[in-house]
């Protein structure tokens, strides 16, 4: 019964990608960025979409806000009016750009104008990079189509809906938490709705590249394999495959769904690495359509209890990362942002990172194939998601799928986690192994895990042995002794870990809040020195694992949480962050530092 419940699902997801795939390096395409101010209006009971008697706008030709109606007569009754209403700026949530908004949850609609001359034999594709959480898109009055999810990209074909001239857009945002979706309606970040990422009109030919995948094979450092998909189902095309720095090309042709695969053996080629991070210009052409990337090429696997980076083993020297921006409040708003975040791991002698809890921002994954950082990206099934609701299912695989399909030509996303701190039941345990299946068949060239939880300490033995991890590539978990626990850090010693897998681990979480600035002796709760006295006390403990390769302490700089509530230390932020909400680096940075620069010369 387990395996056809997971069928089913792996079935009717398939059905709903092959309606919704997204295109790859939209950015690359010749594209308008509607970026900037959008107009806003706060509507916390969906008044401008379902009417007084319960009818929604969709009901009757998509009515309500979406018109965008204008007061044409003195005597006209209009009970709304973007172009008066006040702005928002896109990209960006709108919890941090108004104080009324801080804590808003519900329906929000935007709305902006924009110019363009549709030009004959093009196709127009909208593209977001990211809509928190529930979104309805119209264009000119008409429905382009609504996206559930609040992090993962998505894109509307509106060839048909524009106009020569001046157009109009109008989105209904809703972020209410809901027990049935992903993440669910407890968890301990900032819910920041709005449209947090960027928005692009991309023009493309009527036959268009839409989808590739290049990679080296698993575990095979002298071929690269993937495929290349043209937009329809264009029967023996050819596509033309240059990569000029390596001397490598090759000519495939397209099958009767208009996808052709690759296999081309290596000549001479510079292995993507922390150290080296070496990408190489790959130029996709057919007859209409050119699309250049920037790709690095590199092998992860697992070897008994190490991780091997390009057939070699590599510790993971990681830190957990926010999609928060703690100088400018909010969501990251461009590529500075991103920069500063990824830079900063870096000074602590990173060479990979836990992107936490959810899908980042894309150009986070660009960033880290140019500086050489490794990556960790997860999808929020995030503590109790409604385990036996078939939509609920739907939604996690979805928004999985949209991930790995907007970041599986990255060279510096070596794992995809299926979820964070699930309970060990037998429901979870039917979610979270289709959700693995799920990924190894969609992505062999990378790892599979998920931050599990230990089961507690027996005759001072900490265990893990979440029935998941039968399931996973690496074993991962998080653990707070010293600061979720009884003993004070510098108890901990005492403890030893029992992993009941002969696998690698990763310890995906642990760490101490500190009000950065205050100063006390190493026993006070929240001071500084606490923090650094944890952490004295914690790499000791976690380096007597067996098989540890790897570590993402929790986190880089403190984020806002509506759960941490202490007027003294929190005042609605988590402490945990090495750096704190004003940038600055807290004692316990430079001891993880130190750490850090001594197992990167034992790697030398």
């Amino acid at each position: 019964m387990k395996y056809i419940y997971l069928l089913f699902f792996v079935l009717l997801l398939q059905h709903v990608q092959a309606q919704t795939g997204l295109i790859q390096n939209i950015n690359a395409r010749k594209t308008v960025s509607l970026d900037g101010r959008w107009h806003y209006i706060i509507d916390p009971f969906a008044t401008g979409f379902r009417g007084f008697q319960g009818a929604t706008a969709d009901e009757h030709g998509l009515t309500g806000f979406f018109e965008n109606k204008q007061q044409q007569q003195p005597g006209e009754l209009v009970e709304y009016d973007f172009e008066r209403s006040p702005t928002l700026v896109v990209p960006g949530d709108w919890n941090s750009q108004s104080n009324e908004l801080l804590f808003y949850e519900g329906t929000i609609w935007y709305q902006r104008n924009f110019y363009i001359q549709p030009q004959g034999g093009k196709k127009y594709i909208l593209r977001f990079g990211a809509i928190n959480y529930e979104s309805y898109v119209s264009v000119n009055g008409k429905k382009a189509g609504t996206h559930i999810g609040g992090f993962t990209p998505f894109e509307f074909d509106v060839t048909s809906l524009l106009k020569n001239g001046n157009n109009s857009i109008v989105i209904k945002v809703d972020n209410i938490r809901k027990k049935e979706a992903v993440p669910t309606d407890n968890f301990d970040w900032w819910n920041y709705g709005g449209i947090t990422r960027d928005v692009v009109l991309a023009e493309l030919p009527s036959t268009y590249i839409k989808d590739y995948k290049m990679q080296l094979a698993k575990g095979d450092l002298k071929t690269i394999t993937g495929y290349v998909q043209l937009s329809d189902s264009a029967a023996s095309q050819n596509i033309r495959i240059n990569i000029p720095e390596a001397s490598l090309q090759t000519t495939v042709t397209t099958d009767n769904n208009g996808k052709a695969f690759i296999h081309l053996p290596i000549k001479k080629l510079s292995y993507w690495q922390p150290e080296n991070p070496r990408l190489y210009d790959v130029i996709i052409a057919t007859a209409s359509d050119t699309v250049t990337d920037k790709i690095g090429f590199r092998t992860i696997e697992v070897s008994g209890k190490n991780i091997l980076l390009n057939g070699k083993s590599i510790f993971l020297r990681g830190i957990c990362i926010h999609a928060e921006n703690p100088l400018i409040p909010g969501r990251p708003r461009s590529n500075s942002d991103l920069q500063m975040l990824l830079h900063w791991a870096k000074e602590l002698n990173c060479n990979f990172a836990r992107l936490a809890h959810y899908p980042h921002n894309e150009n986070m994954s660009r960033i880290a194939d140019s500086i050489g950082l490794l990556l960790w990206e997860e999808v929020p099934v995030y503590w109790t998601i409604d385990w036996t609701n078939p939509d609920t299912y739907n939604n996690a695989q979805h928004q999985l799928s949209e991930l790995i399909t907007r970041d599986k030509n990255r060279a510096s996303v070596i794992i995809w986690s299926i979820g964070n701190e699930t309970p060990n039941n037998s429901d979870r345990e039917k979610f979270m192994e289709g959700l693995a299946d799920y990924v190894h068949a969609t992505d062999s060239t990378r790892l599979v895990s998920a931050a599990l939880l230990t089961s507690g300490a027996t005759n001072n033995t900490i265990n893990v042995n979440d029935p998941l991890g039968n399931k996973l590539d690496v074993v991962s978990f998080n653990e707070y002794y010293g600061w979720y626990s009884k003993e004070m850090p510098w108890e901990i010693g005492k403890f030893n870990f029992q992993v009941a897998y002969n696998k690698p681990v990763i310890i995906t979480e642990l760490g101490a809040g500190a009000l950065g600035g205050f100063h006390a002796d190493s026993t006070v709760r929240f001071s500084e020195e606490f923090q650094a006295s944890f952490y004295q006390n914690q790499l000791p403990l976690i380096s007597k694992i067996d098989g540890l390769r790897g570590m993402t302490p929790w986190i880089l700089v403190d984020f806002r949480s509506p759960k941490r509530i202490n007027p003294t230390y929190q005042m609605y932020w988590n402490r945990k962050g090495l750096i704190s909400e004003t940038g600055q680096k807290k004692k316990a940075f430079y001891v993880l530092q130190h750490f850090y620069e001594e197992k990167a010369k034992q790697q030398q």
